[in-house]
């Protein structure tokens, strides 16, 4: 006998959206589970406080919730929800630390050429002396380290993966300068790591994270 199992395909974002435009609004709550954990990373990494971070994504998917009906699909959804949300970690941080001027939050000028210093002190064997605990830590540290506008293109393209197509949306560039602040971003980083890393490791680590933690 011919047992044919019937595989149960999973609606697609856009199937979920026009279901919810349609007036069934239970069916933004797949939306959230599919996404939040992705928008939380997202801006964890741009505000220093947890419970802050929890906050502006409960409230970007509200407002996303709220003005469901002038999503047009021009993007994808999670583009347009990542959007929301660096827009409130913006406007929250305008709002409450409104004469705040230091590297955190200095907005890069793509003219001005980036020079990295001379990188000289490695240190040997940087596997074998930074565990995996401190290597988060580590790297943590130094994506809060990098300029504002810099730190929000380097999470969304080598932390999460988007296309350089899907960060300019969501960050409102133009494509050309997300290309140019991420690389900018990397060398960064790179600079960041160096005196804890022997030569050539923070590249082979940076492009590990940019391909999802696999190795090549």
């Amino acid at each position: 006998m011919d047992e044919r199992v019937e595989t149960i395909r999973e609606p697609t974002d856009s199937e979920l959206v026009r279901r919810v435009q349609k007036g069934e609004k239970q069916a933004f709550a797949p939306l959230v589970h599919r996404h939040a954990r992705t928008v939380y990373r997202v801006i964890q990494g741009l505000v220093d406080n947890p419970a802050d971070a929890e906050e502006i994504v409960q409230e970007a998917f509200l407002k996303s919730f709220q003005h469901i009906q002038s999503f047009r699909g021009e993007a994808k959804f999670r583009t347009w929800l990542i959007q929301i949300a660096v827009n409130e970690a913006r406007m929250r941080h305008r709002k409450y630390q409104p004469g705040r001027h230091d590297s955190l939050d200095e907005e890069p000028r793509d003219g001005q050429e980036y020079h990295p210093r001379e990188l000289a002190d490695w240190r040997p064997n940087p596997e074998e002396k930074l565990a995996r605990q401190e290597m988060s830590l580590l790297i943590g540290r130094g994506i809060r380290a990098l300029p504002k506008g810099y730190r929000e293109v380097f999470l969304l393209r080598d932390v999460e993966h988007l296309s350089n197509e899907e960060a300019a949306a969501a960050l409102e560039l133009t494509v050309p300068a997300v290309k140019t602040r991420l690389l900018r971003a990397r060398l960064m980083m790179r600079e960041y790591l160096a005196p804890y890393c022997k030569m050539h490791w923070p590249e082979r680590f940076l492009r590990r994270l940019r391909t999802g933690g696999r190795a090549r």
